[in-house]
């Protein structure tokens, strides 16, 4: 990368410093995986997603079992993780922005939930204020009451 720089700035010394981004969790990346208390008939569990998500709606590819208990999620357009997801065994993934053909890579496999990309991060302005306030004290954070989504459901 150096000798580019120095290619497009032949007459000059430009000044430049290199820092490895690397993730020293390995266990730490996109979505997360858990259990539910007590497994959730499919029906029971959509409604609770769509309940606590505040969803206008649910696009998802169904599956042949009638129970949920392992769940997947990545907030935002996160299907690029439904092939991990069936790997980790989840019997449900929940995400947002699924596009037509990517409800196929569930493979009748698991119970994949486009939920709206909104409705899957909605709650992370609110985790950064928490984590914010706890580690500066005297910073003052304030979350504005705006509803930023630009989708509407009919």
């Amino acid at each position: 990368m150096a000798a580019a720089i120095h290619r497009s700035h032949p007459y000059e010394e430009p000044a430049y410093d290199f820092f490895a981004l690397k993730n020293k969790v390995n266990s730490v990346g996109s979505g997360m995986i858990g259990e539910l208390a007590a497994p959730m008939g499919k029906q029971e569990f959509l409604q609770h997603v769509k309940a606590a998500f505040n969803c206008g709606g649910i696009r998802y590819a169904d599956f042949p079992r009638e129970t949920i208990q392992k769940v997947a999620w990545c907030g935002g357009a996160g299907s690029f993780l439904t092939g991990s997801a069936l790997r980790a065994g989840a019997d449900a993934f929940v995400t947002g922005d699924i596009t037509y053909h990517k409800y196929f890579d569930s493979e009748d496999r698991l119970l994949l939930l486009d939920i709206g990309h909104y409705e899957s991060e909605q709650f992370t302005s609110q985790l950064l204020s928490d984590y914010l306030k706890k580690k500066f004290v005297n910073f003052a954070v304030h979350l504005s009451d705006i509803k930023t989504n630009p989708v509407n459901y009919f």
